[in-house]
C-alpha cells in the first residue's frame, strides 16, 4: 500500500516537472522567439497574458519545423501574381501558395500565419510574389496589397476641356467632376495665390505622366498636377519672374501662348522674346492660339483648336482674342510645359517683333514690319 502511494507521488511529481518544463518552455518561446538565427516565430500575447496550452504547442512545433519555415519552395526568383479575393480564407490561400509553388507545406504556412494572428491581417489584392521567398516574407508581403494603378499622360499644350473628355472616355476619373474642380475647385498653393479671384485653373494642370491608384477621384489627379507643377516652379523661377515684374499667373499665361505657338522646342525662347517685345512696345500680341481658345470646340470638324481666318481675327470677340484687346488674355489658355514656361522667364535677347510659319514647323522672325512683308512673300505664296 504505502509503495503504491509512493509509486503515485512519484509518477504526479513526475507530471508536474513536465507540464512545468513544457509551459515554461513555451513561455520562454513566446517571449524570446523561437529562432535559430532563422525566422523568428514569437506570437504577440497581448496584456501579458499567458500563453494557452494549444499556442504553446503551436509554439514548439513551429520551432520543430523551423528549418522548413527558413526554406524558400525553391531558388527560382520568377515573379508569380496572386490574387487573394475579398473574405478569401487564410486556409484557402495557404493552399494556393502550395499549389503555385511558393511555398512547401501550406498547412505549415496556415499554422503559421494564424499563431501570429496574421491571418486576420491579411488584405485582398493583387500581390507579386516569388519561390524564393521564405513563409515569414511572403505572409509579410500579404498584409501589404499591391494598389492597381493607372497611367495617364497629360500632352502639353493641352486646355482643361480636352483633359477632362480623355480622362472621361479613358474611365479614369468622372470628366464632369474633373472640370467642375478645374473652375471652383478650392485648392492652397504658393503659386495660385496670385489668381485672380474666380478664375479657374487653366494653365496649372502641369502636363506630365502621372501613376494614380485606379480608382482616384478628380481631386486627387488635380493634387498631383498641382503640386507638380510647384515642384517645378523654383524659387529661383519666381524670382527671375518677379525680375521681370511679372506674377506667376502672367508667367503661366504667356507661356501657355508659347507652348501652342511653337512647334520647334529650340524656337520657344525667341518666341517669348517676341511676346515680351510687343508687351513692351504696347502692340496687340495677335496671337492665333488665343482666338482658338475663345472659339471653343468646332462640332463639325471634331477640333478644340479650330483654324483661324483672317475673318477670326474680328469676328470672334472676346476679352481672349488677342486681335482685339491688348495686353495678355484675361487667363491661361492651356497647360504649358516646363521649357516653354522656361522660355517666358529667360527669353532670347532679340528686338524681334514678328514671327511667321513657314510651313515646316519652323517660324521667319523679323524686327520691322517691312521685313515681316518680305517673309510673307517669301513663305506664303
Amino acid at each position: 500500500m504505502v509503495k503504491n502511494i509512493l509509486r503515485f507521488l512519484v509518477f504526479l511529481i513526475a507530471l508536474m516537472a513536465v507540464g512545468v518544463i513544457v509551459i515554461g518552455s513555451g513561455w520562454y518561446v513566446l517571449n524570446q522567439g523561437l529562432s535559430s538565427g532563422g525566422t523568428e516565430v514569437s506570437r504577440p500575447s497581448e496584456g501579458g497574458e499567458a500563453p494557452s496550452i494549444k499556442d504553446i504547442f503551436i509554439g514548439l512545433y513551429l520551432q520543430y519545423r523551423q528549418g522548413d519555415l527558413d526554406r524558400p519552395a525553391s531558388y527560382d526568383d520568377t515573379p508569380v501574381t496572386l490574387v487573394v479575393e475579398p473574405g478569401e480564407s487564410a486556409a484557402t490561400i495557404a493552399a494556393r501558395l502550395e499549389e503555385l509553388g511558393l511555398v512547401t507545406d501550406g498547412e505549415l504556412f496556415r499554422m503559421f500565419i494564424r499563431y501570429h494572428e496574421i491571418d486576420a491581417t491579411l488584405e485582398a489584392g493583387e500581390y507579386v510574389l516569388r519561390p524564393n521567398m521564405t513563409m515569414a516574407e511572403i505572409a509579410e508581403t500579404l498584409q501589404h496589397a499591391r494598389i492597381e494603378e493607372v497611367t495617364v499622360t497629360i500632352p502639353e499644350g493641352w486646355r482643361a476641356e480636352q483633359i477632362a473628355q480623355m480622362l472621361a472616355e479613358a474611365n479614369i476619373v468622372d470628366g464632369d467632376e474633373f472640370l467642375a474642380l478645374v473652375r471652383g475647385g478650392k485648392f492652397d498653393y504658393i503659386l495660385l495665390q496670385d489668381r485672380p479671384e474666380e478664375s479657374s485653373l487653366e494653365g496649372f494642370l502641369f502636363p506630365e505622366t502621372y501613376r494614380i491608384p485606379a480608382q482616384a477621384e478628380a481631386e486627387d489627379l488635380i493634387e498631383r498636377m498641382l503640386s507638380t507643377l510647384e515642384e517645378r516652379f523654383t524659387p529661383e523661377m519666381r524670382q527671375l519672374a518677379a525680375e521681370r515684374g511679372m506674377t506667376i499667373y502672367d508667367v503661366i499665361t504667356l507661356a501657355s501662348i508659347v507652348e501652342r505657338e511653337a512647334v520647334m522646342a529650340e524656337e520657344r525662347p525667341l518666341i517669348a522674346n517676341v511676346f515680351l517685345n510687343r508687351l513692351e512696345e504696347g502692340m496687340f500680341l495677335r496671337a492665333d492660339p488665343t482666338v482658338q481658345y475663345a472659339k471653343g470646340y468646332d462640332a463639325t470638324t471634331g477640333q478644340w483648336w479650330p483654324a483661324v481666318t483672317p475673318e477670326d481675327w474680328e469676328a470672334v470677340d472676346s476679352p481672349y482674342s488677342t486681335y482685339l484687346y491688348p495686353g495678355l488674355p484675361p487667363g491661361p489658355i492651356c497647360s504649358p510645359g516646363l521649357s516653354a514656361i522656361q522660355a517666358v522667364l529667360e527669353p532670347a535677347d532679340t528686338e524681334y517683333l514678328f514671327f511667321l510659319a513657314k510651313g515646316d514647323g519652323s517660324h521667319a522672325f523679323a524686327t520691322t514690319y517691312e521685313e515681316h512683308l518680305q517673309n510673307q512673300e517669301l513663305y506664303q505664296r
